[in-house]
């Protein structure tokens, strides 16, 4: 270990730091913060998107609310992200990697709780579920302050590839939730938990035995021993920033610029994240009255032959097809820069939203004609992701090259920010106008941001070529 990480202040504030400096540079600690922030990042990620894994199956539970409550559920958590990321954003420099990430993660532990808690009741008061997805922001909130705290630990050739390994393996964290909670909930973990509860199927299918709080109980040690971890073996880089200094970002053209990309990649990202399950249920399923007649036991099928598709057999392919691209193209940004990956992305988002556009209307003259659409629609979807999460990789190759240390910092706290409201603003959207409407406004959004990425980054001679 260097001499440099070696001599701390307090044994938390590392003297001095320069990883730009490759002699005196701590390889190890750097990586070892990697790990463990990206780990608790996680579960922050989780814990953010448990209400997108709970919502879908509250009617089921004998829950009694309508599809534009449920869309609010899913909502709020975009919203409170959002608002949470502007005040993680400046905490950096003032807390230190060690004592945000340790607190950040225990603070957890109450949206996560009240969940596990709450969803046993079907009495539960509306406002007491809202109240839980807004405090699962604060996992949202936690990026805003992850992954600047990280970028101090790594030099710029690295840092497309470290910032996308933390921030894609994060990203799992919405499959991990929406893929674990099918399975989860079929058992009884520990008695004291809570007892189980009867959910109804799909139009055709009985009802099973549930133990819905294991979606929410299950993370609780996890979130403990990442506290742990981070308080033990975290360090914190001395970044003298304060809040006066930490707004000069707004005084750079970039910064707008890059807001407006990441809006395109990480706002659609969780924004679809947070409602595929809810859009392929009001589309293919049940919420569609056109397919589904009736709730609960009396439910009667419209559509002769079709399969009406469950959405969390589906709904965490999404995040994972996201996540993946962005861990995997991370490195290809240190090697090619990230301007003309954020231009592929563009692109390719505007012809995959226009190809999912197609099936925003489903045929449901036939079962032929509706498992056909649902196809598109399916794949149409994944293509979304790949491209959103091939977006975040390159943009945040981006700005680490565009701009000075400090500022960098500042600039992926504050996009990160404003691209959080994405679940937010996508479940508003989906409410208020047709999806097909709301899909038409996304492709005049990413042709936008697509020209500015190539006329400001990605062109031969571009002001900031990055």
């Amino acid at each position: 270990m260097s001499n440099v990480a070696e001599t701390r202040r307090g044994g938390e504030w590392l003297e001095s730091w320069d990883p730009e400096n490759e002699q005196a540079w701590d390889r190890r600690l750097a990586w070892t913060t990697l790990w463990i922030t990206t780990f608790t990042l996680t579960l922050c990620f989780a814990s953010w998107f448990l209400a997108s894994a709970i919502a879908p199956k509250l009617t089921n539970l004998g829950f009694d609310f309508s599809q534009t409550q449920l869309y609010w559920l899913t909502s709020m958590p975009g919203l409170a992200g959002g608002l949470m990321r502007l005040v993680w954003m400046v905490l950096p420099p003032i807390l230190g990697t060690r004592k945000l990430v340790t607190f950040t993660t225990l603070l957890l532990v109450f949206p996560v709780l009240g969940w596990g808690v709450r969803v046993q009741d079907p009495t539960t008061p509306y406002w007491e579920l809202l109240a839980l997805s807004f405090l699962s922001g604060i996992g949202g909130g936690a990026f805003s302050g992850f992954m600047p705290s990280t970028s101090y630990f790594f030099p710029r050739r690295l840092q497309g590839t470290a910032l996308g390994l933390q921030a894609g393996i994060g990203n799992f964290g919405v499959s991990l939730v929406q893929l674990l909670t099918p399975w989860i909930i079929g058992f009884s973990m520990v008695g004291f938990l809570g007892g189980s509860q009867t959910m109804q199927g799909l139009p055709g299918k009985p009802a099973t035995e549930v133990w819905y709080q294991n979606a929410a109980f299950i993370y609780i040690p996890f979130i403990l021993i990442g506290a742990a971890l981070a308080w033990t073996m975290l360090r914190s880089v001395p970044i003298t920033a304060n809040l006066r200094q930490q707004v000069d970002i707004f005084r750079n053209q970039d910064t707008w610029w890059m807001t407006l990309v990441y809006i395109m990649t990480f706002g659609t990202f969780s924004g679809l994240a947070a409602q595929f399950g809810l859009l392929m249920k009001n589309l293919y399923g049940a919420g569609n009255p056109d397919i589904v007649q009736g709730a609960g036991a009396g439910a009667r099928l419209l559509v002769e032959g079709y399969t009406v598709p469950d959405p969390v057999a589906y709904v965490f392919l999404g995040p994972l097809v996201g996540a993946a691209a962005r861990v995997l193209f991370s490195p290809l940004t240190d090697r090619m820069g990230g301007a003309v990956w954020s231009l592929i992305s563009g692109i390719g988002l505007v012809g995959s939203i226009a190809f999912t556009m197609t099936a925003l209307v489903p045929d449901t003259s036939s079962a032929a004609a509706l498992s056909s659409d649902f196809t598109t629609f399916l794949w149409g979807m994944l293509a979304i992701f790949l491209f959103s999460g091939i977006g975040n990789a390159s943009t945040f190759k981006q700005m680490p090259m565009i701009f000075e240390r400090r500022q960098a910092g500042g600039v992926i706290g504050w996009t990160a920010a404003i691209a959080a409201f994405g679940p937010f603003l996508f479940g508003v959207g989906l409410t208020i106008m047709s999806p097909t409407t709301f899909y038409a406004i996304g492709i005049a959004w990413a042709v936008m941001c697509t020209t500015i990425v190539w006329v400001r980054y990605a062109r031969p001679g571009a002001p900031k070529p990055s």
